[in-house]
């Protein structure tokens, strides 16, 4: 296949027309895939193994001499990747070939919503709500979670009716590589998987950090100094650890177990939160909600772009789909149903605090500890102190799990090695991909203090979001060779000006402009541009489970996601650019030879014989 025809090797689901206007069709683009399987019967091969085959069996890495050759080819293997797409066979069929073993169907509807309970509600409503709420929002702070949940609910639609089409372990690096190209799902991957092993070391200091304030006064009695190293790496932090590696050692065991174990945690947790809610409403004083709203609609914004942090998670929760028995029901029941009820849980939980203290009276490091103590029930604190560390530590659970469905995907597509792309054939998890995150987790964790790991957090999270809602207006009204020029034309220029609106109306925001002119036209410019893509022919149309409201919901999702990007300030753009600067490297390097021997096995013969002659070059 000649490498120009490559990008049009798009998906080729049913299309479906607008109702009365035309019947059922199908894409008639070609969809050439490569035969991931061997030609001829090979034995089973043991899973300890470790050979230069495992790690770069792609014909550029057979030597010197034939990556020498690939080199010279980057600039057209890399126009090639750029402008192509995945199909959803490739990583529904052909990349799971590369994991030897299936991974196994064990997943219901309940575990999935313990699941996102699970890896969602950690530490961060027992932090972040005492600070948001004496510092910005006051009792408002109960809008601020609901703003929040609805943004975090809005990408939850985006990501099930994927996970329903495409029940993958790859979650939104799968999703992305389908709508929008090899490129941009490799960017987007390394930036959340960096972003997610830095939050698994965070969330191992801070739970050293809350069990040693449990025993001790002093957050770092359990850690040990050494003088000799550089501030914010000179304390060794072994219980994080340790706790790590156990969460992490758990997941590897088998996914139906962690998922059992993670669900009655859940579940006493659960019963733990409803306690502190019931309490909070019975001592609580509805005078202490006056004034509501102490610092402005401003105030509740900002608060709503920093307590965004404690609906993320779910995403993960996404990454088990390849272990779902009926992802068509269980993905929606499991994942809609448990950002529903965290969103209601934790606005209870913050008007219950808001009740039982006067906001210019909370404490910003232990909001929920302090506030029991206020009203007689010391012991409480203990009982908080409790949840919020088996919070932390189902965060790890679950996390662990995702992390490592998330980077076995990525070793499908050859994008890393697919060595950590094995599944273990008895516990049905891809150990190996569980011990690349669990290990540098584990190192970061060690040297690095929480104020180092939390500057480097990036708006990585929100990015994805924002993409997936971008991926799932191009799945539903671009499809190749299917859509007219005309309108493809116009579906980019309508994403251009709902992008665009957004971000003026998100600078004029973060320059504290009250320019009402300028919000009134951009939030104009934002409805005019939902409103005629609206108006323009979907080419197809989920086939189970589908977001409501197309393009409406999307639109207002890219929207509020850019909003709240652009509340984090410039340190999270600078890492963002350095981390992806790095990763373009590694691309251009190693990626993208990779998976384009991977997409052209017609052409691996040439590139070895390429290799050979300029190795033995004629005198």
């Amino acid at each position: 296949m000649p490498i120009s025809e490559y990008p049009q090797d798009l998906t080729t689901p049913l299309i479906v027309n607008p109702p009365n206007k035309a019947t059922l069709t199908q894409s008639t683009s070609t969809t050439t895939t490569m035969d991931y399987s061997p030609k001829t019967q090979q034995p089973q091969k043991r899973y300890w193994r470790f050979s230069k085959q495992d790690f770069f069996p792609e014909p550029s890495f057979q030597n010197f001499s034939t990556y020498k050759t690939a080199l010279s080819q980057t600039p057209t293997r890399l126009k090639n990747r750029l402008f192509c797409r995945s199909t959803e066979t490739t990583e529904l069929v052909e990349l799971k070939k590369q994991s030897e073993n299936e991974m196994k169907q064990c997943l219901t509807w309940w575990d999935l919503l313990w699941l996102g309970f699970g890896s969602v509600v950690g530490s961060g409503i027992f932090n972040i709500t005492g600070q948001e709420t004496r510092l910005h929002a006051g009792p408002a702070i109960v809008l601020s979670y609901a703003i929040s949940g609805l943004s975090a609910l809005l990408s939850v639609f985006c990501y099930t009716e994927f996970a329903v089409d495409i029940p993958i372990a790859g979650g939104s690096f799968s999703f992305l590589r389908v709508e929008l190209g090899d490129f941009v799902a490799y960017i987007a991957a390394g930036n959340i998987l960096l972003e997610a092993i830095v939050g698994a070391a965070g969330l191992g200091r801070s739970w050293t950090s809350y069990f040693a304030s449990i025993i001790n006064s002093d957050a770092d009695f359990l850690r040990i100094k050494i003088d000799s190293f550089a501030e914010g790496f000179n304390l060794l932090d072994p219980l994080a650890v340790v706790i790590l590696a156990v969460a992490n050692g758990i997941a590897m065991t088998g996914t139906k177990r962690t998922s059992i174990l993670n669900s009655v945690s859940s579940i006493v947790s659960a019963g733990v939160i409803l306690f502190i809610v019931i309490v909070g409403f019975v001592h609580g004083k509805s005078s202490n909600l006056v004034p509501f709203f102490p610092f402005g609609a401003g105030g509740v914004f900002r608060a709503a772009a920093v307590v965004y942090w404690s609906y993320t998670g779910f995403d993960m929760v996404a990454n088990m789909a390849e272990e779902t028995k009926r992802p068509s029901r269980d993905i929606p029941l499991g994942l809609v149903s448990s950002m529903s009820v965290i969103t209601v849980v934790y606005c209870l939980m913050a008007l219950a605090l808001t009740m039982m203290v006067k906001y210019t009276e909370v404490d910003v490091n232990a909001p929920y500890s302090v506030a029991f103590e206020g009203i007689g029930m010391n012991w409480a604190k203990y009982l908080v102190g409790i949840c919020a560390l088996k919070g932390m530590t189902t965060s790890m659970l679950v996390g662990s799990m995702g992390q490592s469905r998330y980077t076995t995907q990525i070793a499908r597509a050859h994008m890393i090695p697919p060595w950590f792309a094995l599944v273990h054939p008895k516990t049905g998890t891809p150990i190996y991909a569980t011990l690349l995150t669990t290990i540098t987790s584990c190192i970061l964790a060690l040297f690095t203090s929480l104020d180092v790991l939390s500057s480097v957090f990036s708006f990585s999270t929100l990015s994805i979001f924002m993409l997936m809602a971008v991926a799932l207006l191009v799945r539903r009204y671009y499809v190749t060779d299917v859509t007219p020029k005309y309108d493809l034309a116009k579906f980019l220029l309508c994403l251009s000006i709902v992008i665009g609106s957004s971000i003026g109306a998100t600078v004029l925001w973060s320059m504290d402009e009250k320019n009402w002119a300028g919000y009134t036209v951009t939030g104009a410019l934002w409805l005019l541009g939902t409103l005629v893509m609206a108006l323009l022919p979907k080419q197809r149309f989920p086939k189970v489970w589908g977001v409501p409201l197309v393009p409406w919901l999307p639109s207002l999702s890219i929207g509020m996601n850019i909003f709240l990007i652009g509340s984090l300030g410039k340190a999270a753009f600078y890492r963002f650019i350095l981390c992806s600067a790095v990763m373009l490297i590694y691309y251009v390097l190693v990626g993208v030879h990779a998976t384009y021997d991977m997409a052209h096995p017609d052409q691996q013969e040439s590139v070895i014989e390429e290799g050979k002659e300029s190795s033995n070059p004629v005198l």
